[in-house]
């Protein structure tokens, strides 16, 4: 049984994840931890629930989803795992940080580099890679099967989609992203987004304003 952990991080509101199965093995998605009081809680659920990360995950590099890059890897000494369309990402995010007037600490580059058809596989569970480009080039979701759990990082959102307008941002090619990589694994499936509240495909494929003007041809940006 896959247990999950939401933490909203940071002057973004960005969601990290916390995913853990019973063999206590897990991983850790996107984490956006800044203060120290954001880091211990963190840890501190990991460490109560006694959790053993093994990977770090990022689905993209944006600045408000890597903030805790170099914590969580230098705590845990875990395999940092992305796309390769991530790393210039994580190299520009100092610059592009101060400016928003932050100071993170350099994040760490990835161990491991992750393709579409990849699992990560960690205790007695696995996820796949889904590469879903758009609202960065790079950009990546984790799918877990077997409980119809996916982590869409900031490709799809509750009535909402990932914004295309930073650099790298695609509205066509995150809505093919959307439609033929996300759509298709199921109505049922709950989406773990990067902002905002917890939904489901089905929910999305229904009510979502951007999803249905896209798909009766009116959509545009």
């Amino acid at each position: 049984m896959l247990k999950v952990k939401t933490f909203t991080f940071n002057l973004y509101q960005e969601n990290t994840y916390v995913i853990s199965d019973e063999s206590g093995a897990g991983v850790v998605i996107d984490p956006g931890c800044y203060s120290q009081q954001e880091e211990s809680m963190l840890a501190d659920y990991i460490e109560e629930e006694g959790i053993k990360p093994a990977y770090l995950l990022n689905t993209h590099g944006h600045v408000d989803h890597m903030l805790g890059n170099d914590f969580v890897k230098k705590r845990y000494g875990l395999k940092f795992a992305t796309h390769q369309g991530v790393v210039g990402e994580l190299a520009s995010v100092p610059a592009y940080a101060a400016l928003m007037g932050l100071s993170p600490a350099p994040s760490p580059m990835p161990d491991l580099l992750l393709e579409e058809g990849d699992e990560v596989v960690f205790g007695n569970s696995k996820l796949e890679v889904i590469f879903s480009p758009g609202h960065s080039p790079g950009h990546i979701s984790f799918f877990h099967r077997k409980s119809g759990q996916l982590f869409s990082g900031d490709v799809l959102f509750m009535g909402s989609i990932g914004r295309v307008d930073l650099p790298g941002g695609s509205y066509p090619v995150l809505m093919d992203s959307i439609v033929n990589k996300i759509l298709p694994l199921g109505d049922e499936v709950l989406v773990y987004c990067g902002h905002g509240p917890t939904t489901t495909i089905g929910r999305e494929r229904r009510m979502n304003p951007f999803i249905n003007s896209y798909l009766s041809g009116e959509g545009d940006f």
